[in-house]
């Protein structure tokens, strides 16, 4: 297990219901805490090994970054919380903004081109302006690279296609970074609700919305702008997760200006259960996420897509129960901790994003860019 932040041990002794806790006895006294919650043995050391050598002899990842903005100045100090992770280089096209970006986070190498970046890291982590996605990806994949790739991925089904095509050929990891999936919180309720805790699930509602300044990158026009392109994969997430990628038809209701979206609804209809999301970049709603059940219902509250706290409520209120989960920092850690352990570990890996449900992000954005079933408010 990877020890993510203070207090983990207590949590997943309670978690997996452990009897015995034994380490080294050159830690004796140091872990008596613990004894309130199961027993503490301290273990004679064999002469001339140490598990902490041992990890710090494993194979560290290291992580270009191509893309030097906001979302990659979150990025860059969380690998230092994940063991056998660490940011080696990163590129620009903009190479002042590259070598300033290198000099604030220490970052050992500056590229001066993706030859250099692809020569000096093991995996890429792509953090560009959206529109570029699919240019960057295609060409780490091409180099050998596996891929941890920023929202949205691309914008249309069959760039997605080509890019897993490409990671399976060459048995590469094309994984996309949506920090909501690969948070404990939003993995606890995943389970719950496949295990039937508030019967079959009939509709998902979520919101994601902000206000931004008119000026923004984020609503220029001719680089896809707009609150769909912006964050639609957030709301899309539980949808899909919940009610599954086959739904029979999806509507938009979006206010305009300058040519972009300030705000879109989308409502989709399932055969046995209906979904919606708001998204807005120039309207304020509450961000949250409710999912009803013929049983009971799950809230979700603002920022949801931050998800370290959720209730399970019912009609009889005495059945109602709260869940606490530890949210750290950006929550960036927790994809970087799957993509690391993914990385280093052979075998079976099951991904918090699914092909299906990326290919169906992918494709629903190209709806809204083609204009189909969008009603402009």
């Amino acid at each position: 297990m990877i020890e993510e932040y203070r207090g983990q041990k207590i949590d997943d002794i309670q978690k997996y219901g452990v009897d015995v806790f034994a380490i080294g006895s050159d830690w004796e006294g140091y872990f008596d805490y613990l004894n309130e919650f199961c027993k503490v043995i301290y273990l004679p050391r064999t002469q001339g090994a140490s598990s902490t050598l041992l990890r710090q002899k494993r194979p560290i990842v290291n992580i270009g970054i191509i893309g030097t903005g906001s979302i990659a100045s979150r990025f860059v100090p969380e690998p230092k919380n994940v063991n056998s992770a660490s940011v080696s280089v990163a590129y620009n096209p903009n190479q002042e903004k590259c070598v300033s970006f290198c000099e604030k986070f220490l970052i050992p190498i500056v590229a001066r081109d993706l030859e250099e970046l692809y020569e000096n890291c093991d995996v890429v982590y792509i953090a560009s302006p959206h529109y570029t996605h699919y240019e960057y990806a295609k060409s780490a994949l091409n180099a050998g690279k596996s891929v941890l790739c920023e929202t949205p991925f691309v914008f249309s089904k069959k760039q997605a296609e080509e890019l897993y095509s490409i990671a399976e050929k060459k048995e590469l990891l094309l994984q996309i970074a949506l920090k909501t999936a690969y948070c404990p919180a939003f993995g606890h309720l995943f389970s719950l609700l496949k295990s039937g805790v508030i019967g079959e699930i009939v509709e998902v509602n979520a919101s994601v919305t902000t206000l931004t300044d008119e000026n923004s990158a984020k609503l220029d026009s001719k680089y896809f702008g707009g609150i769909m392109s912006e964050n639609a994969c957030f709301p899309l997430l539980p949808i899909f997760k919940f009610l599954g990628t086959k739904f029979r038809n999806i509507n938009f209701y979006s206010k305009m200006k300058n040519d972009v979206d300030m705000f879109t609804k989308a409502v989709f209809r399932y055969d046995h259960a209906v979904a919606s999301f708001q998204v807005g970049l120039g309207v304020k709603t509450e961000g949250s996420l409710t999912i009803a059940g013929t049983k009971g219902h799950v809230y979700v509250p603002a920022p949801w897509w931050k998800t370290d706290y959720f209730e399970v409520r019912y009609e009889d209120q005495n059945y109602n129960k709260k869940y606490f989960y530890p949210y750290v920092g950006e929550g960036l850690r927790y994809e970087i901790k799957d993509f690391v352990v993914a990385i280093l570990t052979d075998g079976y890996y099951f991904s918090k994003v699914s092909k299906e449900e990326n290919l169906m992000m992918a494709e629903v954005q190209e709806i809204y860019i083609l204009g189909k079933n969008v009603y402009k408010l």
